[in-house]
């Protein structure tokens, strides 16, 4: 008899990134894991006193969530990021008005950056829509120099902080300002790796 006749294959269950951004992606890679991408498209309108911490935490899950029912044998992975300030949420600017104010408010200070992830397990479906959620997040302290208004004229008109929490690309054209940061790097980029990693590890995905 052949031995490997009776081997049985093993198959890792499947990964849906919930979203379609290309840092996550890139950083995901990192990670060696398998995945697909499947962006969610929810309502991410901050509640009325709702505060930091808890808005990203439920945008996370909420948008794993979504995507989950479309897949309900795989992992699903969501994720959200925003940039915080004396209390005040900065989350994509709205136009480059609001791009250059959001920067001028985070010039020759410290802020936050708070990512949460969701990782939802299978099983979830539109009549089973509560499966297991690990919902996790990660805070980073940046600082950055005063920036000349000039800087913030240019950098706005290049376009690279239309689509970012914040304003900015703390691996592009933000790098420059940034004086120190206390916490995870890729965190500040869209996804917390240690973190990910051990949510992943948890359920066998890597």
């Amino acid at each position: 008899m052949r031995h490997h006749e009776n081997l049985k294959l093993v198959m890792k269950p499947s990964l849906i990134l919930a979203s379609s951004s290309p840092r996550r992606s890139e950083l995901l890679r990192t990670l060696g894991v398998s995945f697909t991408v499947d962006p969610a498209h929810i309502n991410e309108d901050q509640l009325p006193g709702e505060p930091a911490l808890a808005y990203v935490l439920r945008l996370a899950e909420e948008k794993a969530r979504a995507v989950a029912v479309r897949h309900p044998q795989s992992y699903v992975l969501g994720a959200d990021t925003t940039v915080v300030v004396d209390g005040e949420i900065l989350a994509k600017p709205l136009d480059a008005a609001d791009a250059m104010r959001m920067l001028s408010l985070l010039s020759g200070r410290g802020h936050e950056v708070i990512t949460a992830v969701s990782l939802i397990s299978p099983g979830v479906t539109s009549s089973a829509p509560h499966a297991q959620a690990d919902t996790r997040s990660c805070t980073t302290h940046v600082y950055f120099r005063k920036i000349q208004e000039e800087e913030i004229q240019s950098y706005v008109a290049g376009g690279e902080p239309m689509d970012k929490a914040g304003a900015y690309a703390i691996q592009g054209g933000a790098a420059a300002w940034a004086e120190r940061m206390e916490g995870e790097y890729s965190n500040v980029v869209g996804l917390p790796l240690p973190l990910i990693a051990e949510m992943l590890k948890a359920q066998g995905l890597i």
